[in-house]
């Protein structure tokens, strides 16, 4: 995933400092970081952007996903130690996540999933995803040690949007890319593959009707997705199929989508 801020040094520290990414690479006006030789968010500085807005397309939160119960009680006692502000916290049923934004406004999640047995079904095969209040004494109960940076085995699990219309969401993600619809939720579209509860979300809570974002914008720019290549060969054909606009570089597929987010999909190894 990649973000266009205008405070690179700002920016780089919460990430390392708050969210516990190391710095992988700095390259100019770019610094990768993630962990476990894994880059996980790319920041691209550009001082002079125009401000993102809360009621544009864009980004709602990047979800970085730990390992167990006990890695988001060590980080949750790491926030009260640094003074982190919290936005929100849940209980999804099928996630335990607490919710923060970065200092350029960047909505961030850190969760744990409950394992895939224990998540409920609708009776049309949906997964049940609620909120409600989150078991923080269990949480912080489950730590076993300090917080030292983001684990080996940590990912960004899932990417929520801001969209403008959930309808036009559906036709680009689950017809065009292929994801399954995995929630429907008041306001918001929740949508996976291989059966996880969801890789990608659109909501309209706050960007009803949105347009097209403006280019030279702070915040989300692109969204990395990972798929075999079988999976890259279907959505492809359907692109053509639709005479939807798609750029090839190599094994990798570049697609806007009808918010002007880049997404990018790369094969597998």
């Amino acid at each position: 995933m990649t973000l266009v801020v205008r405070d690179l040094d700002a920016v780089r520290t919460f990430y390392r400092d708050v969210i516990g990414l190391g710095v992988e690479a700095e390259a100019g006006d770019t610094v990768r970081l993630g962990t476990g030789g894994t880059t996980l968010v790319v920041l691209r500085a550009d001082p002079d952007a125009r401000p993102w807005t809360q009621q544009e397309a864009g980004l709602f939160h990047t979800a970085f996903l730990l390992p167990t119960r006990g890695d988001l009680g060590a980080w949750l006692l790491h926030a009260d130690r640094n003074g982190v502000t919290l936005t929100g916290a849940a209980d999804h049923l099928v996630s335990e996540a607490v919710y923060l934004s970065d200092p350029e406004g960047n909505g961030i999640e850190i969760y744990v999933d409950r394992p895939s047995q224990q998540w409920q079904r609708a009776q049309d095969g949906s997964v049940v995803m609620r909120n409600e209040r989150l078991d923080r004494a269990g949480i912080v109960g489950a730590a076993i040690r300090p917080w030292a940076g983001m684990p080996a085995g940590s990912c960004v699990g899932h990417v929520h949007l801001q969209v403008g219309d959930l309808d036009a969401t559906e036709r680009f993600h689950a017809d065009l890319l292929g994801f399954d619809v995995m929630c429907r939720y008041p306001g918001a579209l929740f949508l996976g593959s291989g059966g996880y509860h969801h890789q990608l979300a659109g909501n309209i809570w706050n960007s009803r009707g949105a347009p097209v974002r403006f280019e030279g914008t702070t915040g989300l720019a692109e969204v990395s997705l990972i798929a075999n290549g079988e999976t890259l060969a279907s959505v492809r054909r359907r692109c053509n199929v639709a005479g939807a606009s798609l750029v090839e570089d190599g094994e990798t597929l570049v697609l806007r989508d009808p918010w002007g987010t880049h997404l990018r999909l790369t094969s597998e190894h």
